[in-house]
């Protein structure tokens, strides 16, 4: 006669231990980071007629219509931001000069994905004259070693700071979204040419482009 503890099937609950869930929960939610397009993020909530934590207008990612809009209002273009060298700097030090403003995080799986496109495109045009700046919304303060160490890992070679909420706002003029990543293509007379909201790698280096050659096109 058989041993019945021999033959007895194993118990299936018991592979999903509170440890092994908590791995595979982890590795899915990474995993499903990389695979959005965009990340929502803290740093533009809050704005008038939005509650606190609720999404603002139109913030599922996409690509807004590159409507010419209005010039960056002289609060924007002179608003002080540092970057991780500690120096201050301004938009319209920039002035004459095409800027694409990036705005990203260390955290937003999106935002690193587009990191090296970015980089592409900033040694593809900067002879031509275009300024590249990535504004990371993360704290200054206790963020500061984590960011630096991405960006020499990287190997960034344009500008990156620290953004803020009132900037970032302002560079958005009423077309609010709370997703990362978003650049801003900026013309020589300080109008945002193209705003783009998330990243598809398909498409969103196409129409960088695309944007970055309009507004070059409008310098004298």
């Amino acid at each position: 006669m058989r041993d019945s503890a021999l033959t007895a099937t194993p118990d299936k609950k018991g592979f999903w231990t509170p440890t092994r869930a908590a791995f595979t929960f982890a590795v899915l939610a990474l995993t499903a980071a990389f695979m959005l397009p965009a990340c929502q993020s803290d740093a533009v909530r809050s704005q008038p007629g939005t509650a606190p934590n609720q999404a603002a207008p139109s913030s599922r990612p996409a690509n807004a219509a590159n409507v010419p809009r209005p010039p960056l209002p002289a609060t924007v273009l002179n608003m002080e931001l540092t970057d991780l060298e500690g120096k201050t700097f301004r938009l319209s030090d920039y002035s004459g000069k095409v800027v694409v403003v990036n705005l990203w995080a260390t955290w937003c799986g999106p935002c690193r994905t587009e990191i090296p496109e970015l980089i592409r495109v900033s040694n593809e045009y900067k002879s031509r004259g275009v300024e590249l700046i990535g504004l990371t919304n993360e704290d200054p303060e206790e963020a500061a070693d984590l960011v630096k160490n991405f960006v020499a890992q990287q190997q960034i070679t344009y500008r990156v700071g620290w953004g803020n909420r009132n900037f970032s706002l302002g560079l958005m003029q009423g077309n609010v979204k709370d997703v990362i990543p978003q650049s801003f293509v900026i013309t020589p007379d300080g109008r945002v040419i193209a705003h783009l909201t998330g990243f598809n790698p398909t498409s969103t280096p196409q129409r960088l482009r695309q944007a970055i050659e309009q507004a070059l096109g409008n310098k004298v």
